[in-house]
């Protein structure tokens, strides 16, 4: 994580406009990309990470499995493998893809790809990215979400509320 990354800016339609680090993408709240991974076990379980301390949006918050912003020229199923690898030590797949919310305030302007990976996977969290990470219930989130939302970062809100609407055969 660089302020001096280098992110697509795109349009209300997610088509790239241009180019702009990471920085000046979040200081002028310009449209951009990122994907969030939700990793389920065979018990239903999703996993979710507690945010670095060093974060610059939602320090220790709980998040998604895996997520982050697509680099310029990155495509959405190419920035969700290399997240899971950079932040969960995985290399597993597929990856299945589950929907897709536009820019929002809630999503800090980022066009957001959700994914689903299934397994009985032992994620091995990057201390440099997340503070720890462990399973949790559905009811156990959705308590959670209810009892204390500022515990949880701004955008898995917002995509998880998402998630609890689609139809159980989407899941």
């Amino acid at each position: 994580m660089s302020a001096t990354e280098i992110f697509d800016v795109v349009d209300e339609r997610d088509c790239v406009i241009g180019r702009a680090s990471r920085a000046e993408v979040h200081a002028r709240r310009l449209r951009h990309r990122a994907v969030h991974i939700f990793l389920f076990n065979s018990r239903g379980e999703i996993y979710l990470q507690k945010r670095s301390a060093t974060k610059d949006s939602f320090p220790l918050c709980y998040d998604s499995s895996a997520s982050g912003h697509l680099d310029a020229g990155e495509d959405y199923d190419a920035c969700a493998k290399r997240e899971l690898y950079e932040e969960l030590d995985l290399t597993a797949g597929p990856l299945i893809r589950l929907f897709k919310i536009d820019a929002c305030a809630e999503t800090g302007q980022e066009f957001v790809w959700v994914y689903r990976l299934d397994g009985d996977l032992v994620p091995v969290p990057n201390p440099a990215e997340i503070e720890s990470g462990r399973y949790w219930s559905l009811a156990e989130v959705r308590a959670a979400l209810a009892d204390r939302p500022k515990e949880f970062a701004r955008s898995f809100r917002h995509i998880f509320a998402h998630f609890e609407r689609l139809p159980a055969h989407a899941k």
